[in-house]
């Protein structure tokens, strides 16, 4: 829940800077120039454009918490046992040994969305965020075509 509640705080902190800087936009257009009519247009692009990628993570954060409800009901969810640091994250090592059987589940059911899930995980307790996201976007897209 706490990440939904940061999430939801760090839109509405873009929200107040895309208003700022849209504002900033429109202020530089006003002027005439055409320097600074270009300028300006340039300027309000860059909320769009952060606008787009804000939505798209929202998007995919709401996704895979449906994958993630679906799961838990079904009783699918990994174990989280993995021993811990002091710190709190999960050992590395450990993570590293209880990763090759999560991608040996991958491999024998390529297209089964609750092992690419389970992967996502592994490959996040492991510290590969990079190849955990590509995994739960590969889940989410194999859980879209079975509904």
């Amino acid at each position: 829940m706490r990440a939904k509640q940061t999430a939801i705080l760090l839109a509405v902190v873009f929200v107040a800077y895309a208003v700022l800087i849209g504002w900033r936009g429109v202020l530089l257009i006003k002027v005439g120039t055409p320097v600074s009519v270009v300028l300006g247009l340039a300027v309000l692009v860059i909320p769009l454009i952060g606008a787009y990628l804000v939505w798209r993570e929202i998007q995919f954060g709401r996704r895979t918490e449906v994958l993630a409800r679906e799961l838990e009901a079904a009783g699918g969810l990994p174990v989280d046992d993995l021993p811990r640091r002091p710190s709190g994250r999960v050992d590395r090592a450990a993570a590293d040994e209880s990763f090759g059987r999560y991608k040996a589940e991958a491999e024998a059911a390529p297209e089964d969305w609750r092992v690419w899930f389970r992967l996502s995980t592994a490959y996040d307790a492991a510290g590969d965020r990079k190849r955990a996201r590509e995994s739960m976007r590969t889940a989410i897209a194999h859980h879209d075509r079975t509904a």
